[in-house]
């Protein structure tokens, strides 16, 4: 019987939880749920100076929101400090590390002399194999690994194949600082065997550590997890992700009104296929996600590709549904002060009527709430230019004419007001759409809306008929 899958997710909390971070989170949590197993969540905070709290807690709200859990509670690296400088010590009395007592004067002359020499600057071990009663007293000594001097370090990577490093590019690199605080390289092998971590999956510039870190498995004995080194997120240009092309955090995307489920969709499909397959419920997700469909080349954020996947499920979602999303999103949404103020247990009422029609013609929550703003208008209503243009006095005229005809209406629903107006229409010789465009104009202050017959049954006769009548001759 195999050994159950554990893989982790491991930020840093020196910002927000980027897009990129979220598509490895939903990765591990991915293949986690596929397998059976179980994903962690290590907060690697060992950058004192960089690391906030309000950066962990939008790493957590971020995963939350986007409905990527963990087991157990997250492990802090900073608080394993003790652990790391035991096992680096421990590797110093094995006879695998060792003090080195470079001064950084000497550190500088040796990267100084590799540029000359058209090298990369690696340390050239001049302490690997000194005597420590040589060292001088002034320079508190860092505790490098000793590196295989020959050879290779093969990486054997679930998404990027067999990866062969030169042993020679690797060195001895730094796995205890000067000060006893343990280097990223030291910490990640000790928390990563420590919690049982079965997987490794991450960004491919992590590659060459995952050569680094094999050296030091090795050394301590450990057995190595599996790697999956996932290509990165480009721009729709194909150069680096910038917060131009969408390199914002997950609060960003929550503010910008997208759907986590909408948002899981398209990230998973960043790097990942199953067949012809474009839009996936979660439990699709879990069930084909597999590491060998993970693409080896960069792939390309795309706004447009989001918001149109975006739409797909704000369509495909119950009113109810669409609802209860606004209702969660409200007090991070861009630009709805105005809802937010206005908000009441009639409007949501209003809110849910219209929903069936609203949902049809937004492709996020923003445009959503844009386009339900003639729910909570206050009178008079403010005129976007094209209602405005189209209100001249003719029209004007007419529609004192029509409201005179819309209050006598016995009910007032979809059905009885659609027949009052195509009545009237019939009468004067027009087309429907020269009377319900102006109309739609004096109830909603825009040419666009929902169908106008069921924009009259949500704002109520009251209000329809003072609308209309604020605007007519």
């Amino acid at each position: 019987m195999s050994e159950p899958v554990v893989t982790r997710f491991a930020p840093s909390p020196t910002g927000f939880l980027h897009i990129g971070g979220a598509r490895t989170a939903l990765f591990n949590w991915l293949y986690a749920r596929h397998t059976g197993g179980t994903m962690l969540l290590r907060i690697e905070d060992t950058d004192r100076e960089r690391s906030t709290d309000s950066a962990i807690t939008a790493i957590l709200e971020g995963l939350t929101w986007l409905g990527i859990d963990w087991t157990g509670e997250p492990v802090f690296q900073f608080a394993r400090a003790a652990r790391h400088r035991e096992i680096a010590e421990g590797l110093v009395a094995a006879g695998s590390a060792y003090r080195c007592y470079a001064s950084p004067a000497e550190l500088t002359e040796m990267r100084e002399l590799a540029r000359a020499e058209g090298r990369p600057p690696r340390y050239d071990g001049r302490w690997r194999d000194r005597d420590p009663s040589e060292a001088p007293a002034a320079v508190k000594p860092v505790i490098r690994i000793k590196s295989p001097l020959a050879g290779d370090t093969p990486v054997d990577d679930q998404v990027q194949g067999r990866v062969v490093f030169p042993n020679k590019d690797l060195d001895d690199f730094v796995i205890l600082r000067s000060d006893g605080t343990p280097t990223y390289m030291l910490s990640v092998v000790v928390d990563d065997h420590d919690m049982g971590v079965t997987h490794i999956i991450r960004g491919d510039d992590h590659l060459t550590n995952g050569a680094r870190q094999t050296i030091l498995y090795q050394a301590l004995g450990w057995r190595v997890p599996v790697m999956a080194h996932i290509p990165l997120i480009h721009g729709p240009d194909g150069t680096k992700l910038s917060k131009r092309h969408g390199a914002l955090g997950v609060e960003a995307y929550r503010a910008m009104g997208y759907l986590p489920a909408a948002l899981r969709n398209y990230l998973v499909k960043l790097g990942w296929s199953h067949g012809d397959a474009d839009v996936m419920s979660t439990e699709d997700m879990v069930a084909w996600f597999d590491l060998a469909a993970v693409g080896r080349s960069p792939s390309r954020f795309d706004y447009a590709k989001l918001e149109n996947l975006n739409g797909i499920y704000l369509r495909a979602a119950e009113p109810a549904e669409v609802l209860a999303a606004l209702v969660s999103a409200l007090p991070w949404l861009d630009g709805a002060d105005d809802l937010r103020a206005a908000w009441s247990p009639a409007l949501e009422a209003k809110l849910l009527d219209a929903m069936p029609g609203l949902k049809e013609r937004a492709k996020t929550l923003v445009e959503l709430v844009d386009n339900a703003r003639y729910l909570w208008a206050v009178r008079p209503l403010a005129l976007d230019a094209k209602a405005s243009d189209l209100l001249d006095a003719d029209t004007r005229s007419m529609l004192a004419a029509l409201a005179e005809r819309l209050a006598a209406a016995e009910a007032w629903d979809a059905g009885s007001t659609e027949a009052v107006v195509r009545a009237f229409a019939d009468e004067k010789g027009l087309k429907l759409g020269k009377v319900a465009q102006p109309l739609r104009a004096a109830v909603t202050g825009r040419t666009t809306s929902p169908g106008i017959f069921d924009v009259l049954a949500v704002v109520g006769r009251e209000e329809s008929l003072s609308r209309i009548a604020d605007l007519a001759a």
